[in-house]
């Protein structure tokens, strides 16, 4: 169980990278877990009208499960190679040159991300330190729903540099599917099969 990164043999992978991995399938399980409450949330409230159920500030709890989801699935999505990339160029490369490419691009977008990691925190640490409180029915601190996006944002950018030293040192990206000689029609093949690209 877990994320192999490419001629990574499961017995001879060390601490680090095992509590790596398990940070982010640990992500990717909380995301499930938010996905499945805003399920239940929605349920009990449509249902619930029949017999005068209510959630307070329902949409708000959704809402928030929605945005932990989305951010708490990023660094699994990516580490598993199912995140759309935009690899027309990469695709094309070979060799010395594609691993440049790829250090290039994923440095670029460990530098974004880390922007909005810090960013994302500070928000959160400001919503605690102001005692920010929800503006709906449920006076919720904001910190609180807060964490699943500054959580999501720092896990991705661990996963960034996590691929980034993984792909300077030599090895295939993890977020690569299919073998590099892999023919236009096998592809294509993979991809209808729900291969990811």
């Amino acid at each position: 169980m877990g994320i192999a990164l490419a001629g990574d043999d499961v017995a001879t992978r060390g601490p680090v990278r095992r509590a790596l991995d398990l940070l982010y399938l640990g992500a990717g399980y909380a995301a499930g877990v938010f996905l499945v409450a805003i399920f239940a949330i929605m349920m009990i409230m449509s249902v619930g009208r029949q017999f005068a159920i209510n959630i307070p500030a329902g949409d708000d709890f959704a809402s928030w499960c929605m945005a932990a989801m989305a951010f708490l699935g990023l660094a699994h999505t990516f580490k598993r190679g199912e995140m759309i990339r935009v690899g027309l160029l990469l695709e094309r490369l070979q060799g010395r040159t594609k691993q440049i490419a790829e250090i290039v691009a994923l440095g670029i977008a460990t530098a974004f991300i880390l922007y909005f990691t810090r960013h994302a925190i500070q928000m959160t640490y400001d919503s605690w330190r102001f005692n920010d409180v929800a503006q709906g029915v449920v006076a919720l601190p904001l910190w609180i729903p807060q964490l699943g996006f500054a959580g999501g944002l720092a896990i991705l950018s661990i996963a960034l540099i996590d691929e980034m030293v993984n792909v300077i040192g030599g090895n295939r990206p993890s977020y690569e599917k299919g073998s590099p000689d892999e023919t236009p029609d096998e592809f294509i093949e993979r991809i209808s099969q729900g291969g990811g690209g």
